[in-house]
């Protein structure tokens, strides 16, 4: 068995553990302080809407000798925006450019025409209205909306409320720091970014849920034990569920690297960088928020109750005792007599003869 399998076996039979819960309040710091410089980078940067969010004009070439670099100069110089190359596999080139109107983009047209050198009517030339951008940017709100109320309805009937908001918690982490994450690396956020977003938070529930089974089965009559508190479980669940959660988050993420350090990177594809950066960082972030604020958040909730108090004093009580017996039996017990302690008596005590008397004398009559 290899080291990671035997290290999985030990971690879901209870031989070793790391204490999750009881490091809640530095994972808690940790992703507050992410969650904060996603929100700041997304306030002050914001979001690069793509050409279907917020308009504009999709010029395609034929084939041509072109390089990318070169054509975005061109697009550049001729609409004062940046703008989006792709080449395509037939030697052609894609270009976009946001925020043109009709009139903007047959000036444009020519002045790509003249810079290629070739004729205006070789370059096609397709306008993409404002109000479309809308209507997949609210479908997209919709649906996220109704995937949440879904999730707390299905997670409160199958778990508790407590689980279902937890994982509410969770699902926000991810969203919010994958899309600050767009914001700060300054990618286009296009059909593909929303379809990577909304793939995401089914991976983020998948690890959430397995360990709040876990959970479920081993807190059946918990509170008819006084061995193990709440948070204790919840800590077991975590640790007998780690390794699987990150082999599953493992190999999820190395055909998405693929993707995107590949594909995005070295071969220059960018329309593989819309959907690969929001499935990377939103599959680390749910792995991450499945382990330390889901589960851990569940324990705060489950630990305010009357029953799960009463549980733990009890537990507490019972290791005070047991830690107060371990030491009396520790206590070494000396067999050699102590100096200063009186010599014992054997046999009745003899009362000490009267001073008047003669010694040796025995007490009697006088003749």
């Amino acid at each position: 068995m290899s080291k990671l399998g035997n290290l999985g076996a030990r971690l879901h039979r209870g031989e070793i553990s790391y204490d999750f819960i009881g490091h809640r309040k530095l994972w808690y710091g940790i992703s507050i302080l992410i969650t904060i410089t996603a929100i700041l980078g997304l306030a002050v940067r914001g979001l690069n809407m793509g050409i279907d969010f917020q308009g504009g004009a999709v010029f395609t070439t034929e084939k041509t000798s072109v390089s990318v670099s070169q054509a975005e100069d061109y697009a550049k110089e001729a609409s004062g925006h940046d703008a989006v190359v792709q080449k395509l596999g037939n030697d052609t080139l894609r270009i976009q450019i946001a925020g043109m109107d009709t009139q903007q983009s047959d000036q444009i047209k020519n002045d790509l025409a003249k810079d290629f050198k070739v004729d205006p009517e070789t370059i096609a030339a397709d306008l993409v209205g404002p109000s479309w951008g809308d209507q997949i940017a609210n479908k997209a709100w919709q649906g996220l909306v109704i995937f949440m109320v879904l999730v707390v309805i299905y997670l409160a009937i199958a778990f508790e409320w407590r689980m279902a908001i937890a994982a509410l918690v969770a699902l926000i982490h991810d969203i919010t720091i994958t899309v600050g994450i767009y914001a700060l690396v300054g990618f286009e956020v296009t059909p593909g970014t929303v379809i990577g977003l909304l793939t995401i938070l089914g991976y983020s529930l998948y690890d959430t849920v397995v360990v709040f089974d876990s959970l479920k089965e081993q807190t059946k009559d918990i509170t008819k034990q006084n061995r193990w508190t709440y948070s204790d479980i919840a800590n077991r669940s975590i640790n007998s569920t780690l390794v699987r959660s990150i082999n599953t988050t493992v190999v999820a993420l190395l055909p998405v690297a693929g993707l995107l350090f590949i594909g995005g990177g070295f071969l220059g594809a960018g329309t593989l960088n819309d959907i690969s950066l929001s499935l990377f960082v939103g599959l680390a972030a749910g792995a991450y928020s499945s382990i330390f604020i889901a589960t851990p958040l569940v324990a705060d909730l489950k630990e305010r109750e009357p029953a799960m108090k009463a549980l733990r004093k009890r537990v507490l009580a019972k290791r005070a005792q047991a830690s107060v017996e371990e030491e009396a039996d520790a206590r070494p017990v000396s067999d050699e007599p102590d100096d200063d302690a009186a010599p014992a008596v054997v046999g009745p005590r003899t009362q000490p003869a009267s001073r008047g008397r003669g010694r040796g004398r025995p007490s009697g009559k006088r003749r």
